[in-house]
């Protein structure tokens, strides 16, 4: 069954949850981007294996994570609560049955979870990729599934958080099968560093646009 590469920074008070919803077979890599709040220790405990990216940035710990994956299939999640494990069944079951080439679980989000300005900006970076790749795109979602060796393969160069946009974008230009299906979105577990600030959001949105240029 596929690996799962969770990205964590400060996130051991999600960790536990997070690992009890993945489903059956699904092996947890928890890349410890330079946690101090002992993150690393808790995934260990709770059965993950655990591998560390020193190097700040969301791009630089899917990467180790990838590096790390011996699977045929890997997935992405967010290791902060706001996802349903068990999602990952339906976003990796085209990819598993050769249906798609990535699969993005695209958000459904529940009172609360999403704040105004980070689904703003989602949208603005989605209109973008449909334009550009005249795909039927409506969420930069971080829930998502591909071939380990194809995405190897792709040369995504963005250590930070163009890392999800410039997936697509490459994928797109390498004629991949590209799909989404729907899946939960709740509020995170404890306190948000990106999406849940607007400085933080803003951050993201200058990463995506560098990738865009």
């Amino acid at each position: 069954m596929p690996d799962v590469i969770l990205p964590v920074l400060d996130e051991a008070v999600a960790i536990p949850h997070v690992l009890a919803g993945l489903p059956a077979g699904f092996n947890a890599i928890v890349v410890d981007n330079a946690s101090t709040d002992g993150s690393a220790d808790v995934a260990r405990r709770h059965g993950a294996q655990v591998v560390h990216e020193p190097r700040r940035g969301f791009g630089a710990a899917c990467w180790t994570g990838l590096l790390a994956a011996t699977d045929d299939v890997v997935c992405f999640m967010d290791c902060d609560g706001s996802f349903v494990g068990t999602d990952l069944i339906r976003v990796a079951a085209p990819v598993l049955s050769d249906d798609a080439d990535l699969v993005l679980g695209a958000r459904r989000a529940s009172d609360g979870s999403w704040p105004m300005h980070a689904r703003v900006a989602n949208r603005f970076l989605a209109w973008e990729l449909r334009r550009r790749t005249r795909i039927d795109l409506t969420d930069v979602g971080p829930m998502r599934a591909m071939r380990r060796v194809d995405l190897l393969g792709l040369g995504i160069e963005d250590r930070r958080f163009g890392w999800p946009l410039e997936m697509v974008l490459r994928a797109s230009r390498a004629n991949w099968r590209i799909r989404e299906v729907d899946v939960g979105y709740s509020p995170r577990i404890g306190r948000s560093k990106v999406t849940g600030t607007v400085f933080g959001t803003a951050r993201a949105v200058q990463d995506m646009t560098r990738v865009l240029r």
